[in-house]
Order: structure tokens, then sequence, then C-alpha cells
């Protein structure tokens, strides 16, 4: 179509669809913002894209309509509004105006009768008109100069597109939706008419006078219940005509973009949580790197960049002064082992900071301090454990200080562990989306200042007038953000405990771990690699075989012709966009009547393992250490696990014995063993202890195989005559439930009927009613705090524990029960790492703590300790929680990760 002259935007209409049609979104604190995100998304895009043409928004009125006095019924059945739409309305009418978008609102009349007007005073004028709308009654308004668009799927509809859906001209609509009626407005239309009724009667007869004319031409019983209902035919008919001869107080020069009010939006982004938008306004309105702190203080901040000895002498005055130091390291490389440190960062009051650069080598660079007699002068200060540090994600600037000879101590508060502590699920826990959450600060971009992609420039590249600011601001954003968290956690007595005993203590503990590495065998790795490409292949060959041609295993296309169309599987479940799924739960279910899907799992778990372990690992030894470095995130798991990349340790797959394997490449340093220190079924101990149940709690102080305890007691008899595969489906039960496994998904996973599957977890809650208790009380609590705690008082939260959306709800449900279990194990072996490492500090100097991995800890060991340290570790591991059932901890020896099991 010509580029449009006037958009007109159906509000209303798109107000329900995206109320109901994308997931329910909600702020931190429970807030709906669905609609609002819809809304504003489309009206974000249309805003850009027709920048030249007349707009206007339209919503409906508030109050009755002329409809609601020519029909009394008018929109009976529809239900009230909800009140998450409701609450909904006003944050989003506040938008339109503060994006610049004329706004109406007309009372008596809906907002289709605006916008139908509208466009006929338009068309009239000989202007082209694009109507943005879901609703389908618009049709009727179409012409060669109105066009509607679905924004929000972004398809147009002029008249041959009215014809094409609809089966009938533009100019047929109102007749067509007379005779069909419309449930959602009430409108009653012709008891048994449908759409195809409709089109057939207004292909041959014309329109709908003539329809009325001759309806006793019409057979049949749908022809006696038009005849009964003509003149509700003619009542649906002016029900369903749009009206287009108002009268409108509106001119075209009212119906302008205005310019946008970035005060209130930068207010309702920040409010409703939408960051990326608020970061989008920030950057576009930043005039310069400043502005943005700028925006939230009455002064424009203090930042300054240190090249005379006699600014940092008296910067080295204001830090010793200080009663906490805010702490930054700006570097070449986001990767720890690889990062040379490029300049320092400081902040010890708002607004104040400065950046003390060491390492910027660009052409015609200015002057800097000596880094050497620099960081000397200041490593006392750094290295004081009575001086408070602060940081966003220390850990990283404890080893860039440490590969310049500098032992930072005196860590008191990490800004990104208290946001992640306070509220793991809010948001992500970086510097910028915590300071767009609680300071409404969007902080200048790493891009902004070093570029994108193959262009970006390393920090010692960037010029210090830009860098300056960029680095300092760090320093300054992280000292607000500790004074505003901080407070947050203080009036949660249980929560500044988990951040004050636990989080922040760990760090050291973890970054000693990164350092000091684990040691892996890469000739090993590359003669399993080759194994498993032998394996690949003939699993390969067999699978053409199978099929009875070639084909490439990791084609789902390829996959999708063979399985469904060439041997006619059924098909489980499609794709979004329509394709039958390949996906993984798919081909365990079709694997069960066939041996391709078999074969194909066999090869995309063999080649995961290749592509992620095997090849990779070899190329991940450090060349300085000749070990492996592993980063350990404290801030990504919301219940409080620990999680690794680079590699992730807590994916290595362990179920079957290629994946085993790979823990024989992890090794021990000559002269020593390597101890593996596990928690035995802790998770399952924790229900026994949250739960109550008698008959758990006896089992586990009987020191019981607890899997074969439950098998006795679904299943019946004697323990000592419970068979494997009873225990097998004991197991799956206990370990189901805890993940909240549906009775449909333990039939899955054990190749049982559902019936049988639901007879088993029916015994099981009858043998252990305090863990349905449980569980049932975990729900309510949840749905009426809108949290979960673990034993230790650390929270998760659940904003969609009362979702409309019963997948979201169920979802939350199922945390809800899980969290306390796994948050409390989380909690009890950070616990464990705390008291070992200070036991290993004091008691072993020669050991070494190298891998957390689940509930399980890793150790070297020299060889004449080994026999002493295994009673001793496990021991003090199983102290680190006083349960109401004993914790209990296998620790074993071996030359490998994989001998110590």
């Amino acid at each position: 179509m010509k580029q449009p002259d006037l958009v007109l935007v159906d509000g209303s209409s798109y107000l329900y669809r995206a109320f109901h049609a994308l997931p329910p979104l909600t702020t931190s604190d429970g807030r709906p913002t669905g609609a609002v995100y819809g809304v504003g998304n489309m009206l974000r895009r249309l805003r850009k894209d027709y920048a030249d043409a007349h707009v206007a928004v339209v919503f409906d009125a508030p109050g009755k309509t002329f409809r609601d006095e020519l029909f009394e019924d008018y929109k009976a059945h529809r239900p009230p509004m909800p009140d998450d739409l409701r609450a909904q309305i006003d944050p989003l009418l506040t938008m339109v105006k503060a994006l610049g978008l004329p706004l109406i609102r007309e009372s008596g009349v809906e907002a289709d009768d605006v916008i139908g007007t509208l466009a006929r005073e338009a068309a009239e004028r000989g202007e082209q008109v694009l109507i943005s709308t879901g609703d389908k009654d618009m049709a009727q308004l179409v012409t060669e100069q109105v066009t509607l668009v679905n924004t929000m799927t972004d398809k147009h509809m002029d008249p041959a597109g009215v014809e094409e859906k609809f089966g009938i001209p533009p100019e047929r609509i109102i007749d067509y939706l007379a005779l069909v009626g419309d449930k959602s407005d009430n409108i009653p239309g012709v008891p048994k008419c449908g759409p195809k009724t409709a089109v057939k009667w207004l292909q041959e007869f014309g329109d709908l006078d003539q329809i009325i004319e001759r309806a006793d031409e019409i057979k049949g019983k749908v022809g006696e219940s038009l005849r009964e209902h003509i003149e509700q035919l003619r009542l649906s008919r002016e029900l369903a005509t749009i009206r287009v001869d108002l009268t409108l107080n509106f001119d075209e020069s009212s119906l302008r973009i205005g310019e946008p009010d970035v005060a209130t939006l930068r207010e309702l982004y920040r409010s409703h949580e939408f960051n990326s938008w608020l970061r989008e306004l920030d950057e576009s309105a930043a005039a310069s790197p400043a502005t943005t702190v700028e925006d939230s203080d009455a002064d424009a901040p203090n930042y300054e960049i240190i090249l005379e000895q006699k600014q940092f002498d008296a910067w080295l005055s204001r830090l010793k002064q200080a009663d906490l130091i805010a702490i930054d390291t700006e570097t070449t490389s986001i990767h720890y082992r690889q990062a040379e440190l490029v300049g320092l960062s400081f902040a010890v009051e708002t607004g104040h900071a400065a950046y003390l650069p060491l390492a910027h080598d660009y052409e015609d660079a200015p002057g800097q301090l000596d880094r050497d007699r620099v960081l000397e002068q200041i490593r006392p200060l750094l290295e004081d454990p009575e001086k408070a540090k602060v940081g966003h994600h220390i850990k990283y600037d404890m080893h860039v200080l440490a590969a310049v000879g500098i032992r930072l101590r005196g860590v008191q508060h990490d800004s990104m562990l208290a946001s992640y502590v306070l509220d793991s699920t809010a948001t992500r826990h970086d510097m910028d989306s915590v300071s767009q959450k609680y300071l409404g600060i969007t902080p200048i971009s790493y891009e902004s200042v070093a570029g994108k992609g193959a262009k970006q420039k390393t920090f010692n590249q960037i010029e210090l007038q830009t860098a300056g600011p960029y680095a300092a601001e760090d320093a300054d954003i992280t000292l607000r953000l500790q004074q505003a968290l901080w407070p947050r956690l203080e009036a949660i007595p249980k929560l500044a405990a988990v951040y004050r005993e636990l989080e922040v203590p760990l760090i050291p503990v973890l970054q000693g771990m990164e350092e000091r590495g684990v040691m892996v065998d890469a000739d090993k790795l590359r003669e399993q690699s080759a194994e498993l490409k032998d394996s690949m292949d003939a699993i390969e060959r067999k699978a053409h075989d199978v099929a009875g041609q070639s084909f490439n295993l990791g084609s789902p296309k390829q996959l999708q012709k063979i399985l469904f169309e060439d041997l006619g599987l059924p098909v489980v479940r499609k794709t979004p966009k329509g394709q039958p799924s390949t996906a993984e739960d798919v081909l365990e279910e079709l694997a069960v009547s066939h041996e391709l899907p078999h074969l194909i799992l066999e090869h995309r778990g063999l080649s995961k393992l290749r592509s992620t372990y095997t090849d990779k690992l070899p190329e991940m030894i450090d060349p300085s250490s000749g070990r492996v470095h592993t980063s350990y995130h404290q801030a990504v798991a919301a219940t409080g696990r620990l999680s690794s990349s680079d590699p992730n340790l807590q994916n290595i797959p362990i179920r079957r014995p290629e994946g085993r394997r790979i823990r024989k490449a992890f090794v021990a340093p000559s002269g020593y063993r390597i101890v593996a220190a596990d928690y035995s079924q802790i998770e399952l101990r924790i229900m026994a202890h949250l739960s109550g149940d008698k008959g758990l709690r006896e089992a586990f102080e009987r020191d019981l195989d607890i899997h074969s305890a439950t098998a006795t007691e679904v299943f019946g008899g004697e323990p000592g005559s419970v068979d494997p595969d009873q225990r097998r489906a004991a197991k799956a039960i206990n370990f189901g439930l805890i993940y909240g496994m549906s009775a449909w998904g333990l039939a899955r996973q054990l190749g049982i009927d559902r019936q049988s599957a639901q007879e088993y977890v029916d015994r099981y809650f009858e043998r252990y009613p305090g863990v349905k208790d449980y569980m049932d009380r975990t729900r309510e609590q949840a749905r009426e705090q809108g949290y979960v705690e673990t034993v230790f008082g650390r929270r998760l939260y659940l904003p969609e524990i009362n979702s409309r959306n019963g997948q979201r709800r169920q979802y939350a449900e199922r945390t809800a029960i899980n969290a306390p279990m796994q948050g409390t194990a989380a909690d009890i072996i950070k616990r464990a790492m705390l008291d070992v490492a200070d036991w290993l500090a004091r008691d072993w100097p020669d050991v070494w703590m190298i891998m957390q991995v689940h509930d399980e800890l890793v150790f070297e060991v020299p060889e004449k300790q080994v026999s002493d340290f295994r009673t001793q570790v496990a021991e003090r591991m199983a102290g680190a929680a006083r349960l109401d059932v004993p914790l209990k901890v296998d620790a074993e020896a071996g030359i490998d990760w994989e001998e110590a099991h």
C-alpha cells in the first residue's frame, strides 16, 4: 500500500488481545504489566514506522454506548474486566500520551465508531488511511483508500484481502456479521447460521435485504431459523454496523505526533521494569557519559582522571579515611585468566569518583603514573582486611589484582550478591540491570565507549576522556547500589544473614578454587574423542541401514521426512512453525516403538559429549598453569546453587559410561590423590526434615537404603525382597516428587501406563502422608506470601504463583515445593565450603579444594594424608547443618575423579 496519511489505532482491541495472548508479565512485586508491554511495544514500533503520518490512538471511554440502548443485553455475556487488566489501563494511557501520540476516548460510542468516522472523513479528503486493529469487524471499513493492518502480526488487508479471508467483499461484512452474530458482543445473529452458510447466502442472494425478502426459498432447519429471527436479524445488523457519521471535534492538526515526554516515559519504564526500553531511552537521550547518573541527582557527578602524583596522593589519603571503598578494575578481557589490568576506579561518597589509568597505550595517550610504583603505594590499603571494600562481582577484581601481586582483602559487600540475595528472580544481576531496577539509572554501556563487533577496542585503546567517566561511574554506581540494597537486606534479618554469613565470605573461597584450577589429561580426552567418533560413525551406519537410506542425523528437516513421512511414525508434537518436532523428549517417546529414534538419541548424546568436553577441554588448558580454570557463579541459579562455566562442571553427564569416563581425565598431580566428598541423598533428607514425615525420618535415622525402604512401603513385602525394578521405580518416585513430576511423567520414565503410575504415587502418599501435607502446605504458603524459604532463610520469590495461565502457575507450584530443598542443599554445601576452607588453611596446608559440583566437593590431597583426610572431611561436611535427620557424606579417593567415586 501507499504510505498512509492517517494511521488509526484500535487501542481497545489491542488491550484485550495483549492481555489474553501474551504471558502474564509482572513486576518483581507482582504488579501486572503484560498488556502495557504488549500494546506499548506495538505503539513504539508504530511511532517509528509512521513518523510522518497523522495518528490517533482510540480507546473505549467508560460508560454505556448507544448500542446498550438499542439492545439491553448487548455485551451482557462478556465477563467484567479482570482486575489485572483494569490496573493496566491508566499506565497505558499515560504511555500513549508520553509517546506523543494523540489519544481519543469519546463517550457514548465505541472506539470502532470513532475510527470509522475519522477513516471516512480522511478518505473523503482523498487521503490514504491505515487502521491498526486485530478486530475482524473493522473489515467493513476497508476500501481502496482504507487498509487494515494487524500490527502484532504485520498482516495487511485491502479489499482483495477481505474477500480472500471472508469470501465476500468489504461492503457485505456488516450483513455477514449480522447473520453469524458475535458471541463476545452478544450480537444474536441467526441460530444455526455459521460462517459458511452466511457466505453461501450472500453469494447466492446478494445482500441481507435480499436474504430477508427471499427467506421462504431457503430450505431446512436453518431456513426455519432464519424466518423465525428476521426481526432479530435487523437488530443484529444495526448492532454490527460501525458508525461513520459522528460529530467529532478533531481536525488534522490535533492528530500530529508530538515530542515524547522523556521524564514520564523514564519513570513509567522504571516502575514497570521495562529495562530494555529504559536502556534505549537513556542511551538516545544521553548527550554525555555522565548524564545518566546526573539525571538521578540534583548535582552533576564529579569524576576525576588521576594523572598527577599529587592527585593520587590526595585520593590515597581520602581512601584511607573512608569507612567503605567502592572499587572496580578495568582490564583487557572479561576472562579473568586473560585479563590485564588497565586501570582502577574508586568511590567513597556518591557522586564523587576517580579513575586511575595505568596502561592506556593508544597513539598520543597522555602520560600516566608508573604502574608498579602506584600499585606498591596502594597495596597496603587493598590488602588491609580491616579496610572495608565493596565491588560489583568483586571476585573478578580479586583475580585481576592477584595477577599483579595484590591480594584484595576486607571485602564486606558485593552489590551483585546483595541484589541476588534480596530477590534472585527480580532481575539479572549485572550492573546495568541492577542499576536500572534499584536506582533508575542506566549506566554508560561498554559498547558506547569501546564500539561493537570486530572493531571493538580493548580498554587500553580507549581515549581517557571517554574511558575515565565510564570507569569512574562504575565505582560510583557500585557505592550507590550498596547504599540502596544493604538497608533492604537489613530489614529482613534472615536474608541479611544469608548475604553476610554465607555469600560474601564465599567470594575468596571460590576465587581461590578458580585460581588453583584442576589438572586435565589432554591425551586421555583426545583418545576418548577418537573413540566417540568411531562409536558415532557406527551408529550413523546402523541408522542408515534402519532407515533404508543415507541422511544427515543432525538435520531436523531430513529427520522429519524420514521419521514421519517415510516411516509413518506418529507426530507427537509440532514446532511453533507447525513442523513435526524431533526434540529429545519426542524421540524418547518414539524410541519405545522404533529403533531409529533410539539411534538418533544415542548419536546426539555422543556428539554433545565430544563437542562440549572431549574436543573442547584440551583447548581450555591454561598454558601458564597447565590446568583448566572454571568460573563459579553465585548469582545465576535462582535457588542459590552455584553454577559454573568455561567449562561447565555441573553438566558433565554421568548416567552413561561415556560421560563418566570424562571424569577420568580430571587427574591428580604427582604425589597427590583426588578425594571426592559427596552428600548422600541430601535433598531427600531435607524433605524428611521439612515434612516431618515419620516414615522418612525413621528410614534415614536407621540408615536404610531409602529407595529400597520406599519400594517396601509402596509395593509391600520385606526390605530384603525388593527387586531391582521395584527399587528403580521407588527411586524415580522419591526424586520425581521432589521435582514435581506428575503421574504421567512417572509413567513415561518407568515405561508403564498412567493408571499404574498414579497408583504408585497414591500409595507413596498413603505411606508418607507428611510429604503430601508438606506439598499442600507449601503451595498454599507460596500463594499467600509470594515466596518460599530455605531452612536458613534464603527466599525464592514466585511471581507467577497466582498466574491466570495454568501452565505457568503449575510450574511455579512445582518450584515452590522443590526450591526449599534445592536451596537448603545449596546453603548446606556453601556452609561446608566455608568451614572446610578455614579448616584447610589452619590444619591441612597441603590440601586444595579444587571443585564444587552439585552436592560434591573435590580435593587434591597428598597421598600420605588421604586416609585421615577422607574420614575427617566427611565428618566436617556432615556437621555443616543440624537437621532432624542425620546428614551423610561419602568420601572416596583415586588417581582421577572417576576413580574417586
